[in-house]
């Protein structure tokens, strides 16, 4: 039995990990689409065959040792189970960290910028500003009713195309207050 499952477990693992040198998922299907794992997924491909594998070599181990049948046994399903469930945590960790890298311009509204190059302002010509999106610096071309010096605090309002924005001087705290 410990045979069995150490090679069945260990063919899996070994099938699966030729299939991902492929591009392919373990459905056997090119892998192109995101998947978000949320949950722990226990019966998955990967965790059942670790845990086969690590059952199998676990009791033909402790078979090896001198441990009678009846310890090696549990002592083989608990480390078994326990390479199940780390695989499994393992995998939920990894799908978590995957995204797509697509900049999604409509987020920026909202978001402060800096003019890295001037702004002439009429909505005509555009400048330049940096802005922090998704977890990165982004340059993005920008476009204003006022005319925008470089280093200037700008607020995003609005998405022109995908490729422009249009800003508006951040207010200064006192002008705030000075308005009412």
């Amino acid at each position: 039995m410990f045979w069995v499952s150490a090679l069945a477990g260990g063919g899996f693992i070994l099938l699966q990990s030729l299939m991902g040198l492929m591009g392919m998922d373990e459905d056997g299907h090119h892998d192109h689409a995101i998947h978000a794992g949320e949950g722990l997924n226990l019966l998955s491909l990967r965790a059942v065959a670790a845990g086969l594998c690590f059952l199998g070599l676990t009791g033909l181990a402790a078979l090896e040792w001198g441990f009678p049948r009846l310890l090696a046994l549990p002592a083989a399903t608990l480390v078994g189970v326990g390479a199940a469930l780390g695989v499994a945590y393992v995998m939920r960790g990894m799908k978590r960290m995957e995204t797509d890298g697509v900049l999604r311009v409509e987020g920026a509204v909202g978001h402060p910028a800096t003019v890295y190059l001037s702004i002439p302002g009429g909505r005509g010509a555009p400048g330049k500003v940096h802005l922090f999106l998704q977890g990165r610096t982004v340059e993005m071309n920008a476009v204003s009713r006022d005319p925008l010096p470089t280093g200037a605090s700008v607020m995003v309002v609005d998405v022109v195309d995908p490729d422009t924005l249009e800003v508006a001087p951040q207010p200064q705290l006192g002008a705030v207050a000075d308005a009412y």
